[in-house]
């Protein structure tokens, strides 16, 4: 069996893993067509994401792995592990499309949807383990953040 260390560990590496790979979609497009776009007021030089994601991929595996570890056995505790891994794989496909695809307006919908279902897991954590639903509050607020930037991105370049 896997104690807290090991689950926490092996989720953050799920999760960076996941990301680097979600990333990679970025790397191609950021000194092309993403620096040719007008950005919103606010928007962070380029070499900010890649640090900010790190963290809080790290955050997120520590957060489940806590929860998976943690939380009591039973539904709650699965249709919240559940919920993390239904937003994990909207801000996976985000990138992608927004970059990869360079398909705005998706990506709004995309963000919009992972913003709610972000919030719905740090709800869902809470009640059992309040340490992994705090975890992801700096995630929820970057969330709404991308969500501001990528709304502007949208609104700015038609």
């Amino acid at each position: 069996m896997l104690g807290l260390k090991a689950k926490i560990i092996l989720s953050i590496i799920v999760c960076e893993l996941l990301g680097a790979w979600s990333g990679f979609s970025t790397v191609r497009t950021i000194e092309g067509w993403y620096d040719r776009l007008i950005h919103p007021p606010g928007t962070p030089p380029d070499w900010v994401f890649g640090p900010v994601w790190i963290a809080l991929y790290a955050a997120m595996g520590a957060a489940f792995g806590l929860v998976w570890e943690r939380a009591p056995a039973g539904m709650k505790k699965w249709q919240a592990m559940a919920m993390f891994v239904v937003q994990l794989l909207l801000n996976l496909v985000w990138s992608p499309v927004f970059f990869g695809m360079r398909r705005t307006e998706i990506g709004l919908v995309i963000v919009a949807a992972l913003f709610m279902a972000v919030f719905i897991t740090v709800l869902a954590f809470h009640p059992l383990e309040k340490k992994a639903a705090w975890l992801l509050l700096p995630y929820l607020a970057w969330t709404g953040y991308a969500a501001y930037l990528n709304a502007g991105i949208l609104v700015l370049n038609g």
